[in-house]
């Protein structure tokens, strides 16, 4: 099966992991008894001590809560990992590259080596900038003035980026580190004349870690600048780092997690820092990034019950209910927490410490509660168009409870509260349902011709100025300046290259994905036109010549339309003067 790892190198990883070594370095309380090791049971709670670890078998059972495996299993238990997350520590600890089975897996293994120690090693960068440079002072001061310490600073690894277009770029080619490596990564970005610049200048910076606590990306709040200046940058998503599968702080607390069963949820990482500092650990941070599905089943995999933590203010109250869907499909129990007027976690911890926000998280209401209480505030209940705003609202996030009990839970309480029948309710939820399967399944309707005539088949040229400009460096601008939108047809290539040359013109072309946002019914063609191509000997000039004979074939194509109306009968001297005029200015 494609990605798996062979037997012989599972077999390297066990050996070189003496499972005493390994769970003694978690479980410092493991005692030899006899010839066997033991200590109370980390996976339920127990008084007499039933974990055994015998070294010679190289196995764990617990004879209370009958868990028990290999090393791997251990470690897959312990930080609640997927098996080959698990093998891929354990390698990792023991040094000893992996092998996959399959040949995409295998060829990426190095690429995704070099960028985990490109990140490990600009995090040490960045650190010792705050910790040393005078330079950096404006950072420890901003800390200081948000009561972060520099204990905490080094606890997290807190950084700075000079404020320098090419400190990081200069950094890196003194470590011999390619500057295409450092752009991959996302701590530079290609200038499309050539060259490249840093992408964090002037920031405080976080590094963000994935479960294994490898450093995987940045995030860098804005120190000094205008307005205009975007708070926070983060990196681009790269082979190691996909926003919607990380929760920042995760490899620090995800022990408290398991413990208190139950996760804090916070929007920023100083909201987390101030919380873990302070003793309240049992927390995660969205760093602002929208709840994904993957967010949703990596929590699972720790806690039963989510409580989210945002500001009070209309926006934080919208991102806990844009939050909760993907929280709900995962079966978590979801409660909100409302933070008192003006106060985030972090100002809530500083200003009157830790446990006003226990208290806080202690008074958490259920989500449907809440949901509710933000749906009157929004619609008039007293209104029958605001009760059905309120009841189409509510009926949505019912439908996204996977666990039936907790269904039918909150279908009863949101009911009371609402002051109707949960068969009402229900009949919504219903109709919802059936709206989208019904919306989901192919009808005649649908098969049926669109009144919208269909989009032409793109020219050859334009399908291969579209190749250019989006596989291949440097040709936007020339292809820009050399294309009248006026030669483009309708089709989906002429569409994208009208829209690519109008945001270049902005300044705000970044590249295909915003194709992706404006065209979702066309990634499958763009994917196709894409995947094969091959870039020409001269991209720039290819492009020219894509653009000339778009203008011939536009060219022709008005003669022709010019001719046919110096055809038409009645038309006056001056008329035919005119038509006659704009043919030979075409030909010219």
């Amino acid at each position: 099966m494609a990605g798996l790892i062979p037997d012989h190198v599972l077999d390297q990883v066990r050996h070189a992991n003496d499972i005493v070594d390994v769970i003694g370095s978690y479980l410092p309380n493991l005692k030899r008894t006899g010839s066997t090791f033991k200590t109370l049971c980390p996976f339920h709670k127990e008084k007499t001590p039933s974990f055994n670890v015998n070294p010679n078998m190289q196995l764990f059972k617990c004879f209370g809560c009958g868990v028990g495996g290999d090393v791997i299993k251990f470690v897959m238990l312990w930080d609640r990992l997927e098996f080959r997350e698990a093998v891929e520590l354990l390698a990792k600890r023991a040094n000893i590259p992996l092998e996959f089975g399959a040949d995409r897996d295998r060829s990426a293994a190095p690429q995704k080596a070099q960028l985990y120690k490109l990140h490990d090693e600009v995090a040490d960068f960045f650190h010792w900038q705050l910790m040393k440079e005078p330079a950096a002072q404006i950072a420890r001061d901003y800390l200081k003035k948000r009561k972060v310490t520099m204990e905490a600073a080094r606890e997290f690894m807190l950084g700075y980026a000079p404020d320098s277009w090419d400190a990081t770029l200069q950094w890196g080619a003194s470590r011999k580190h390619p500057p295409q490596l450092l752009a991959l990564a996302g701590l530079v970005v290609e200038r499309e004349d050539g060259g490249y610049y840093d992408r964090f200048r002037g920031r405080l910076m976080f590094p963000i870690r994935d479960e294994q606590a490898r450093v995987i990306g940045f995030s860098g709040r804005v120190l000094a600048g205008d307005e205009k200046t975007a708070k926070y940058v983060n990196s681009p998503e790269s082979p190691i780092f996909t926003k919607g599968r990380v929760l920042y702080g995760l490899d620090k607390t995800k022990r408290a997690l398991v413990d208190a069963k139950q996760a804090i949820v916070c929007e920023g990482q100083l909201d987390l820092i101030a919380c873990y500092t302070s003793g309240v650990q049992n927390i995660v941070a969205s760093q602002g990034t929208a709840f994904t599905d993957d967010h949703g089943r990596i929590l699972r995999r720790y806690v039963d019950e989510v409580v989210l933590c945002f500001d009070s203010d209309a926006a934080g109250q919208g991102a806990a209910v844009k939050s909760v869907d993907p929280l709900l499909a995962a079966g978590l129990v979801v409660r909100v927490a409302t933070m008192p007027a003006g106060h985030d976690p972090d100002s809530l911890v500083r200003d009157e410490g830790p446990d006003k926000l226990r208290a806080v998280i202690a008074g958490a209401r259920p989500f449907f509660e809440f949901h509710l209480d933000y749906l009157c505030a929004r619609h008039n209940p007293q209104t029958d168009t605001g009760k059905v705003q309120i009841s189409r609202g509510l009926a949505e996030s019912l439908m996204k409870v996977s666990n039936a009990v907790l269904r039918a839970t909150y279908v009863q309480r949101s009911a009371a509260r609402l002051g109707v029948p949960e068969s009402a309710l229900l009949e919504e939820m219903g109709k919802l349902r059936r709206g989208r399967e019904r919306a989901a399944e192919p009808t005649p309707e649908a098969e049926a011709p669109s009144e919208q005539p269909p989009r032409p088949a793109p020219l050859p040229a334009e399908k291969m100025l579209l190749q250019l400009v989006l596989g291949c460096k440097g040709v936007v601008t020339p292809a820009c300046e050399a294309i009248d939108p006026q030669w483009l047809t309708s089709s989906a290539a002429g569409e994208m290259l009208t829209m690519i040359r109008q945001l270049h013109a902005a300044g705000d072309w970044r590249g295909p994905d915003q194709l992706l946002d404006e065209f979702p019914d066309a990634q499958e063609w763009l994917a196709d036109l894409l995947v094969d191509f091959l870039q020409p000997p001269s991209p720039q000039q290819a492009a020219l010549d894509c653009a000339q004979a778009l203008r011939r074939r536009w060219t022709q194509s008005r003669i022709e339309v010019l001719t046919s109306q110096l055809r038409q009968p009645d038309l006056s001297t001056e008329q035919i003067q005119r038509i006659q005029k704009q043919i030979l200015d075409l030909r010219r």
